[in-house]
């Protein structure tokens, strides 16, 4: 394949028209009366629409993940939206439903979430930036219920709350270190209480999940009321129903829980909403999101955070358990040069050029790190998924390279594995990836879990760090054997897990690339989401408060004074 120079995600995204929203909108079947406009070209989508096309049969349900990937990214985002582009192009009527951007790693490391090069949402400055609001409306509400705990603490605590026990943050949606760790309450004594207290970036709230997960608004108005964030001296949660502020958070989060709709370059319907984390909540955009587009829909193509181990694991046991939806078929997307890399060659950082031995050939080195692949490929069959391979394209890229994956990735058995041009050449780029989703995705739904629920929490643990992870068992170590202890004793033992541990490893190690073996899991924590609905386990040092870069990526994005127009945003 040869090199060919390319215009800026940015340059691209900015010389395509938008077409009017309601156009989209009306080529899916939604009229003006199903919409809140959000200027020309992004919409909300009404909830009342799931009541009127009840007994509409849903379409094919697929899901894009990736093997453990670079901190590069593999295109996850760029193939999901490349194949719903080249699935309508082949005549169907395909819908992407994608996670929203964060500002933080938009100005920090990674860049914006839109995908990238032919293969886009648009528009992309207003896709990466604010779009309709959402965001900002999660940090409000659980702002607020930060805001009415200090002010219960303040005027007597009636409640009888542990200030040692409050474990409710405050959020911003930026990416700041020096917010990891506070001390709140400084002052006269009309200024609270003081106290060391934290803070999150947004979309590692509760409320994140919440609003992911969140079937109906009433659903979302009694998850609000199950947030737990502190205790009492002996030791009775405190939720956000005892401080009297999950109804008004609710009302904060009315409008954010209506999913939006957009569009990519070759102008076929994008509904994005929600945006947790994948490391440390479930990684997967909303329930009602995908649950409007399958009624809209042949195929809807929605993207899992991070690896299959991340964010697929999770879509399975959390988002289709909450949601009762079924996923046909898995997309797989990997890349030479994170394969290279889990084959033992080349170090990649973010904002450095690639090592040289990734851009030459070294078929050997893929093929070692083709066990990564099989691994991921056979986690995801365990969960009775077929799977396709989905071979992201870079101009370095060998054919005999491309060749030693399919023939790996076939060998795991995967149904397909097709190369994918979409960065260069969008829908276009994708056809022959579409044709073989399409095949693989036809036959029976064989989704299964890998834990009931009425597991204890210590065989949930155990059960995916074993089967999806490869671990040989399971540290817990005592703070975690005494949350065991404690969120058995309240009952939430019957929640669903969620694992927070690193995306860059298959273990909790991000150092050991490839497919680990010989390892236990550390479990040094457990943490309760009630209001999402899973109990979380700490697997080493985890982030929920990510920090810029030496250099980040807003010192290169302004407006240009002539035109008024975002440059330097990727």
């Amino acid at each position: 394949m040869t090199s060919t120079v390319q215009p800026s995600d940015l340059e691209i995204a900015q010389a395509v028209r938008p077409l009017p929203i309601v156009e989209i909108a009306r080529r899916l079947g939604l009229s003006d009366d199903d919409l809140d406009l959000y200027g020309r070209h992004k919409a909300k989508i009404h909830l009342d629409v799931l009541e009127r096309l009840a007994d509409r049969p849903d379409g094919r349900y697929i899901m894009v993940t990736a093997i453990t990937p670079t901190p590069l990214g593999e295109g996850k985002t760029t193939m999901a939206i490349g194949l719903s582009m080249a699935l309508n192009r082949l005549g169907h009527r395909a819908v992407n439903t994608l996670r929203q951007p964060s500002l933080g790693p938009t100005f920090g490391v990674k860049g914006g979430g839109a995908g990238g090069g032919r293969a886009q949402v648009i528009p992309m400055e207003e896709f990466n930036l604010h779009f309709t609001g959402d965001i900002h409306a999660v940090a409000a509400a659980h702002n607020l219920l930060a805001a009415m705990i200090d002010n219960h603490l303040f005027h007597g605590n009636a409640l009888g709350i542990d200030p040692y026990s409050i474990t409710w943050p405050r959020v911003v949606d930026m990416s700041d270190r020096a917010l990891r760790n506070v001390v709140i309450g400084l002052g006269a004594k009309e200024d609270g209480r003081p106290r060391e207290a934290s803070f999150d970036i947004a979309v590692a709230s509760e409320v994140m999940a919440i609003l992911a997960l969140a079937g109906s608004l009433a659903d979302l108005r009694e998850r609000l009321g199950r947030i737990v964030v502190a205790e009492t001296a002996e030791g009775r949660p405190v939720t956000a129903e005892d401080l009297g502020a999950a109804g008004a958070m609710a009302v904060l989060l009315r409008d954010a829980l209506m999913p939006n709709l957009a569009q990519t370059l070759e102008h076929t319907p994008v509904i994005a909403h929600a945006g947790p984390f994948a490391n440390i909540a479930h990684g997967n955009n909303s329930v009602l999101a995908d649950r409007i587009a399958l009624k809209l829909a042949d195929y809807v193509v929605t993207e899992s955070g991070f690896g299959a181990d991340c964010g697929a694991e999770k879509m399975v046991h959390i988002k289709c358990r909450a949601s009762g939806l079924v996923v046909d078929l898995a997309v797989l997307v990997a890349t030479v040069r994170a394969l290279k890399m889990h084959g033992g060659v080349g170090h990649i950082s973010p904002g450095r050029p690639l090592p040289r031995e990734l851009l030459e050939e070294d078929v050997a080195a893929v093929v070692r790190g083709c066990e990564n692949l099989a691994a991921h490929i056979a986690n995801l069959r365990r969960f009775g998924l077929p799977v396709v391979v989905a071979i992201n394209r870079f101009p370095a890229d060998t054919a005999a390279e491309l060749e030693a994956i399919r023939a790996a990735a076939l060998e795991a058995g995967a149904a397909a594995a097709v190369p994918s041009d979409a960065h260069m050449a969008g829908g276009a780029g994708s056809v022959e990836l579409a044709e073989a989703v399409v095949a693989a995705a036809g036959g029976e739904r064989r989704m299964r879990f890998l834990y009931p629920l009425e597991a204890s929490i210590v065989e949930k643990i155990e059960t995916i760090a074993t089967q999806v992870y490869g671990a040989d068992g399971v540290e817990f170590e005592p703070r975690a054997r005494r949350k065991i202890e404690r969120y058995t004793a309240l009952g939430y033992d019957r929640l669903p897990i969620c694992m927070a541990k690193t995306h860059l490893s298959l273990s909790h190690d991000p150092s050991r690339l490839g497919r680990p073996r010989g390892f236990r899991l550390p479990v040094r924590d457990i943490r309760a989401a009630v209001g999402a609905g899973f109990l979380y386990p700490l697997c080493g040092e985890m982030r929920t408060m990510p920090g810029l870069p030496k250099t980040p990526a807003a010192v290169r994005i302004d407006l240009d004074p002539r035109t008024g127009k975002v440059v330097g945003l990727s």
